[in-house]
Parts: C-alpha cells; sequence; structure tokens
C-alpha cells in the first residue's frame, strides 16, 4: 500500500478499537494491530470495513507502514505487558520515534519508561483517556505527559480526537515524565468519590425516605438540571428507572459488590505517600471494600443492632434538599482534595501543571464531566497559583451556603444508622481544615512523653524540645523526622 499510517495502534479490544475509528473520523490513516492477528483481520472486515485503517500482522510490518516519526500507541494491560511491548518495539524504531502508552500505568512506570527511552533516543508519552468506550469512539479526554519532544506530532491527532468544551479540546499538555498518567490517577480517585457520593444520596433516598425508583430518578433528573449537572448523575438517573425483561427494575437485581481496578487505591496510597489528606477519596476505596465483605454483612446483619428505625420522619422535600446540597458541598471537598494532591505531586516533581487545564480536559469526554468543572477552570485563572479551591470565593460560598444541610444530612445518617462515609468525611475535612487550632499538640505530648520524640512550642516554632514527663525518663530525645 502506497499510502502510510500517521500512528499505530496496538491493542484491539474496545476501546481499541474506537479510539481508531475516531482518528479514521478525523482525517488519519491507522494501522491496527493485536497481538492475536485474527482480531486485525476481523476488525478490518467488519467495524472498520470501508475506512482508511490499515492493518499489521507483525510488529516489524506495522513499524514499515509508519511515516516518519513513528507513532505507536498502545492500548493494553497496564504493568509487564507494557513493557513487554516497548522491548519489542525499540528494536524496530530510530531515535526521535514516539511510542504512547494510552493505558491506565502507574506514573511512577511512566516516569521510568520515559527516563530509560530518552537515553535511547526514543520519545515516550503517558497519556490517560478517560470517557469509556463511548468517548473513545466520539470524543474523550485526553491527558498526555511524559518526554515533551514528543508533543509537536502528536499533537494535532489528539487534540482532533478528543471532546470539545466550549470549543476547546479536551486535551493539552499536561507535563514530564508521569504526569500526564498521574493526573488520570487522580481524575478516577475523584470518579470513585463522586460515585460513593451519588450512592450515599441513593441510600438516603431509598431507606431513609422509602422512594421508589422511578420517585429517585425523576430526583436526579431534577438535580441534573442545576448544578449538580454531570454525566454521573445523568447515567444514575437512566439505570434508576431501567427495568428488566421482566418489567421489574434492574438495579435491585445487582448484587451490592462493587469492583475495583486499582486507580482509586492508588489514588489513596499516593495521597499517604505526599501526605495530602485526600481522604474522601479513601473512603470511597474504602466502602468499596467494605462492600466486598458481603457474606461477613450478611451474618453481621443478624447480630449487630443498630437504631429502631432508619425512616425519616420529617418533610421529604425538604430533606431532599438537603440531600441534594450535602451532595455538592462534598463534591467541592473530593475535588478541593484532588487538586490538593496534584499541587504537593507537582511542587515535589517539578512538574508545570495548569490547574485551570485540568479542569477544562476534564469538561468533556471523561466520566467525571460536569458543569461544575468550569468553575474550578474559572477559580484558577482567578488565581493560578489558589493553594485550595475552597479558600475561592465561589466555592467558599457555595459550602457556606450549603452547609447547614450538610449538617442536617450527615446527623441523620448517624441518627438512622445509614453509612455516609465520604459524606462523613468531607465535612469533617471541612471542619478541619477551617480550624485554626487542632488537638495535635496532645498527640505531640503524647509522642513525646513515650517516645522522646520532641515537640514545638507555640512562642518558638522550628526548634524542637523534650520533657522528661515521668521525672525518670532522662533529656536524651529521639531524632526529628517527618512522616
Amino acid at each position: 500500500m502506497s499510502e502510510k499510517a500517521d500512528i499505530a495502534l496496538i491493542g484491539l479490544a474496545v476501546m481499541g478499537q474506537n479510539l481508531i475509528l475516531n482518528m479514521n473520523d478525523h482525517g488519519f490513516v491507522v494501522c491496527a494491530y493485536n497481538r492475536t492477528t485474527e482480531k486485525v483481520d476481523q476488525f478490518l472486515a467488519n467495524e472498520a470495513k470501508g475506512t482508511k485503517v490499515i492493518g499489521a500482522h507483525s510488529l516489524e510490518e506495522m513499524v514499515q507502514k509508519l511515516k516518519k516519526p513513528k507513532c505507536v500507541m498502545m492500548l493494553v494491560k497496564a504493568g509487564q505487558a507494557v513493557d513487554d511491548f516497548i522491548n519489542k518495539l525499540v528494536p524496530l524504531l530510530e531515535k526521535g520515534d514516539i511510542i504512547i502508552d494510552g493505558g491506565n500505568s502507574e506514573y511512577q512506570d511512566t516516569t521510568r519508561r520515559t527516563v530509560e527511552l530518552r537515553k535511547k533516543g526514543i520519545l515516550y508519552v503517558g497519556s490517560g483517556v478517560s470517557g469509556g468506550e463511548d468517548g473513545a469512539r466520539y470524543g474523550p479526554s485526553l491527558m498526555p505527559g511524559g518526554n515533551p519532544e514528543a508533543w509537536p506530532s502528536i499533537k494535532s491527532i489528539f487534540q482532533s480526537i478528543a471532546a470539545k468544551a466550549d470549543g476547546e479540546p479536551c486535551c493539552d499538555w499536561v507535563g514530564e515524565d508521569g504526569a500526564g498518567h498521574f493526573v488520570k490517577m487522580v481524575h478516577n480517585g475523584i470518579e470513585y468519590g463522586d460515585m460513593q457520593l451519588i450512592c450515599e444520596a441513593y441510600h438516603l433516598m431509598k431507606t431513609a425516605l422509602s422512594l421508589t425508583n422511578q420517585e429517585m430518578s425523576e430526583v436526579f433528573e431534577d438535580w441534573n438540571r442545576g448544578e449538580l449537572n454531570s454525566f454521573l448523575i445523568e447515567i444514575t438517573k437512566d439505570i434508576l428507572k431501567f427495568k428488566d425483561s421482566d418489567g421489574s427494575y434492574l438495579l435491585e437485581k445487582i448484587r451490592d459488590l462493587a469492583g475495583q481496578k486499582g486507580t482509586g487505591k492508588w489514588t489513596a496510597v499516593a495521597a499517604l505517600e505526599y501526605g495530602m489528606p485526600v481522604t474522601l477519596i479513601g473512603e470511597s476505596v474504602f466502602a468499596r471494600c467494605l462492600s466486598s465483605l458481603l457474606d461477613e454483612r450478611k451474618h453481621a446483619s443478624l447480630v449487630l443492632k443498630g437504631p429502631p428505625s432508619s425512616k425519616y420522619t420529617g418533610e421529604k422535600k425538604q430533606f431532599l434538599e438537603h440531600i441534594r446540597q450535602a451532595l455538592y458541598a462534598s463534591k467541592i471537598v473530593s475535588y478541593a482534595q484532588g487538586f490538593m494532591l496534584l499541587r504537593e505531586a507537582a511542587s515535589v516533581h517539578g512538574w508545570n501543571l495548569n490547574y485551570g487545564g485540568i479542569a477544562l480536559m476534564w469538561r468533556g469526554g471523561c466520566i467525571i464531566r460536569s458543569v461544575f468543572l468550569g468553575n474550578i477552570k474559572t477559580a484558577f485563572e482567578r488565581n493560578p497559583k489558589l493553594p485550595n479551591l475552597l479558600l475561592d470565593s465561589f466555592f467558599s460560598e457555595a459550602v457556606q451556603r450549603c452547609q447547614a444541610s450538610w449538617r442536617v444530612v450527615v446527623a441523620a445518617g448517624a441518627t438512622l444508622g445509614i453509612p455516609l462515609p465520604t459524606f462523613s468525611t468531607a465535612l469533617a475535612f471541612y471542619d478541619g481544615y477551617r480550624s485554626e487550632r487542632l488537638p495535635a499538640n496532645l498527640i505531640q505530648a503524647q509522642r513525646d512523653y513515650f517516645g522522646a520524640h520532641t515537640y514545638e512550642l507555640l512562642a518558638s516554632p522550628g526548634k524542637f524540645v523534650h520533657t522528661n514527663w515521668t521525672g525518670h525518663g532522662g533529656n536524651v530525645s529521639a531524632s526529628t523526622y517527618q512522616a
């Protein structure tokens, strides 16, 4: 074939196929490859029939069909499979050629690969891709990072196929090394938080208010017209009213045991590593872990007793508004925590992250897309050095407006015995963050008492001292450290 491909894509699962078709729609010639080569032929004969997509039955053939600089994108399982393909590709490529990992790789792996391939003259990119199969086909959110020398060569492809928000592509260069995959990881962590918050609102409506699925669907439909407008609220409305073939609601037949692929957990682990209190995402991960203890929970439900009633006895419509406001306030805290983590990682790694730009990348195509993200973009446009979203006037005023309802809901959950881990931790974080003084002075005294770990006095910050609390402990202190 005389026409060379603009890019090759390895991995013909649903995301890979849809990205290829998306690229084809925007005028790019794509060479498709899969380790199981029969999938290449099936794809060309079916989904890609009548397009300009070409195929290859070996990596060597694939590389030969590419324009220079040769650009290869992988959509394969994170981990060893990525390294295996890289090792096979490197001997086939030349200096200045590009390898892109579009999977959910850990950002540390992307940093390592970027550094290793830079030494060999190969430009490596780790790009977050969000939006599921529909996003991949018609416009995903793309978060590329890695070797910045690669960006000019892939920019037109990435920004052409990306979703658009206010006419701007939901894709821009994020930063060096693992920055792209780190931003995608935080995106996924926030996604975990958003989903758990919505589930807690659903739990309250179903258990405390005894609403029907149709009634709950109508509530979410109403909420989606306002400040909570988002993809996840929209699909929740659809899920709640979806009926099985027997006419009953399908949702009520699904086991309450949530799966996870690890990116939420990675976000929680990163929060601990960087010392950032990303509590809401952490609780959303633990909520999924708790859901997995299904048999234990069934047994415990027969043994452990809660309040005499889980039914809310007040005015339903008013309580629904309390739930809506609690959901909005908690969502603000979740995003504030996520951006705190991004800022700290950027500081540690020297990434020059554009936080308003990241919010724009998430405005369309991705799972957490919402009107809300436009407010975040505006906040960072007002103050690019904003330390926390809660300190922006729009968000501080919103939380002030919602906090009375927020407290009503969290208190009701405790009183009625309905678990609200993310609503509760969001409120606890808010109250902790706004506290001029916390009881950590007692923790420091306790640490010094039992381990001579020292403490600082209010009058002399930066100077660590030790007290012989018992009279027989001596004056030798342990070395000072920060964990």
